[in-house]
């Protein structure tokens, strides 16, 4: 099964400020610039396996690390800056577009860095709702529970989007019901399109500025979604995060989706959350939606805080106890000041560079 990973880091000096990507988005062709000055993204490409995957992340890393040291940048693998300067979006209509249509809550995703796992589609429907049932790992990799110094969440990024960036637009940025076939997945993506399509005609937007700009693929946040022309099922909700973190994580839900194509699937119509859901050799049980999304909200809120939460992670097939969030290592105040934000991305900016150079050993 292919899998591929794609991951947004912040991209600071040596002081800790944050600063545009540079160099390091001319890298290879699967390095870019973000939607916003100081975020870069690296993609790989779609692996076959695991440990092509490992050797290709790690391999892609070090090249844009190399380049980053020479030209006095380094990266933070952190959900959010946790306390920083107004961060610009670069320019772009597509960006236009969506702030007049979602208003100025649309400002809150700008101070977001994030992980998506690409899945190689085969049985989509299950593979689908899998996922949709597995959203609340997001939790193993949880990353800054802080935005403009304040608490939010153990993961600010997936509170900013989920409770704030899309807050006028819930069916545009929040977790779907579970689906009967596929074909019912795309009609709920052209409705979006059309709610969306017709808001930004409302807002003075040029009809043909909005169809060159989106698509019903495209026109949605939400955590899982389903991409015609990779063609994958992917997995948006996880913080960005150290590379053996994020490693780990794919590995695992990769290790799920694998045996989702090999045996059943069943969904619980009613979920006690201290029993729901598990994964064996003998069949895969996911737990009714509505505990599905009250596992994604504690693990939003929470973290692996939640004891509930850990066994069922556990029982979906996570090794729960090897992960250890960053989240979880910086929390414990209510405010982080822009000089102790500066000093915590210096400090995982070197924790990056150091987990990269474990991996390459």
């Amino acid at each position: 099964m292919k899998t591929s990973i794609e991951v947004e880091y912040w991209v600071i000096d040596t002081d800790g400020e944050l600063t545009e990507p540079g160099p390091l988005a001319d890298v290879s062709d699967r390095t870019e610039r973000e939607f916003v000055e100081p975020l870069f993204e690296l993609k790989t490409p779609p692996c076959e396996t695991i440990d092509e995957l490992r050797t290709t992340f790690v391999e892609q890393l070090a090249d844009v690390l190399s380049t980053a040291a020479d030209t006095d940048r380094r990266l933070v693998p952190l959900g959010t800056p946790i306390n920083c300067e107004s961060i610009d979006r670069r320019p772009g209509e597509r960006g236009r577009i969506q702030k007049a249509v979602v208003g100025e809550n649309f400002d809150y995703t700008k101070y977001c860095a994030g992980t998506h796992i690409h899945i190689e589609k085969r049985n989509v429907v299950d593979q689908l709702n899998t996922l949709i049932a597995l959203d609340s790992a997001l939790a193993l990799v949880n990353s800054s529970p802080y935005l403009d110094g304040e608490r939010l969440a153990n993961s600010a990024r997936a509170y900013c989007y989920r409770k704030k960036g899309y807050e006028e637009f819930p069916k545009h940025g929040q977790l779907w019901r579970y689906v009967d076939t596929v074909g019912e997945w795309r009609r709920r993506l052209e409705n979006r399109y059309d709610e969306f399509k017709t808001a930004a005609l409302e807002a003075g937007i040029d009809e043909d500025a909005v169809e060159a700009q989106f698509s019903p693929d495209d026109v949605v946040w939400t955590p899982i979604r389903l991409r015609e022309a990779m063609p994958t099922v992917e997995w948006r909700s996880p913080d960005a995060a150290l590379p053996s973190q994020l490693l780990r994580l794919t590995a695992e839900l990769e290790t799920v989706m694998e045996g989702v194509h090999h045996t059943n699937v069943e969904i619980e119509r009613d979920s006690d959350p201290s029993d729901a859901g598990h994964v064996t050799g003998d069949g895969v049980r996911l737990p009714a939606f509505e505990t599905a999304c009250e596992f994604a909200e504690t693990a939003m809120h929470d973290g692996l805080e939640d004891g509930d939460l850990v066994r069922y992670l556990d029982r979906m097939g996570f090794s729960v106890e090897d992960y250890h969030p960053i989240a979880t290592r910086i929390d414990g105040r209510q405010y982080v000041t822009k000089a102790d934000a500066r000093d915590l991305r210096l400090e995982y900016a070197s924790r990056l560079e150091e987990d990269v150079d474990e991996l390459s050993d």
